[in-house]
């Protein structure tokens, strides 16, 4: 028993140990170039990030990890890349996981869908040099993330991205009905949908960081669901069976 719980402790500490790292893409709300309920207009800005819904606002994904005990804020970069207002990188307090989330004009929203289907393919690898760390991000991150409107709601893709590997890449599409619509897709690019949505929701930060807190303890996928789920209901008041049937995970 004593070398079984040596062995399980010691598989855990690995866990942590190894770099990892995660990939956001933030296609901010934009009440005049999305198709979506128009929000306050301080929210529904796509082209102001500090303010914005799902970036600067109080449950926003800057703010949100930016205010938690978890997370470590390490760099702030303006306008890194066309369509692209800012960019920042978050190290978690405990485990060698790193967080790059990238706030897209929200008038460039399917720039913003196109790219999270190309990382999720294993395209457009992204290096970032960190105190002599390289840290591989884009089509290299071991895991993909959505946040915003659901555009294929809005438009249609011309091509959908194929993998380019067999690497294991997981993703997490926080936006409305995620799972009817971007399944065809997401088949393509070889990638594993970790948590998506059946129905309309808000895609605040919150549930985000419950997800990703379970991976990097590398709970299963029904752990991750729950611990989503429950966060989800504490900030929606939805009901926990209802925050359960929205936020699905798999095929």
């Amino acid at each position: 028993m004593r070398l079984i719980l040596i062995f399980l402790l010691f598989n855990f500490e690995s866990v942590l140990a190894q770099t990892r790292t995660i990939h956001v893409v933030v296609a901010l709300c934009d009440n005049v170039n999305q198709g979506i309920v128009p929000v306050p207009k301080s929210l529904g800005n796509g082209q102001d990030a500090k303010n914005n819904l799902y970036w600067g606002a109080g449950f926003g994904v800057k703010t949100f990890f930016k205010n938690s005990k978890e997370w470590t804020l390490v760099k702030t970069i303006a306008n890194p890349k066309e369509n692209i207002l800012e960019r920042i990188l978050f190290k978690h307090k405990t485990s060698n996981t790193y967080l790059l989330a990238d706030a897209y004009d929200g008038a460039k929203i399917k720039n913003a869908t196109i790219d999270v289907l190309d990382f999720s393919a294993g395209n457009k690898p992204e290096k970032i040099n960190l105190d002599s760390v390289n840290l591989e991000f884009g089509g290299k991150s071991n895991l993909l993330v959505y946040i915003g409107h659901d555009g294929l709601m809005d438009f249609r893709l011309d091509k959908t991205p194929t993998k380019a590997n067999d690497k294991k890449r997981e993703t997490i599409i926080l936006a409305c009905a995620s799972k009817n619509y971007f399944a065809e897709h997401l088949r393509t690019t070889g990638a594993s949908p970790l948590l998506w949505t059946t129905n309309l929701m808000c895609p605040e930060a919150y549930t985000l960081k419950a997800a990703v807190e379970g991976w990097i303890k590398n709970e299963t996928n029904e752990q991750i669901r729950e611990r989503a789920a429950a966060a989800y209901h504490e900030y929606q008041k939805c009901g926990l069976k209802g925050a359960r049937n929205l936020l699905v995970t798999g095929w």
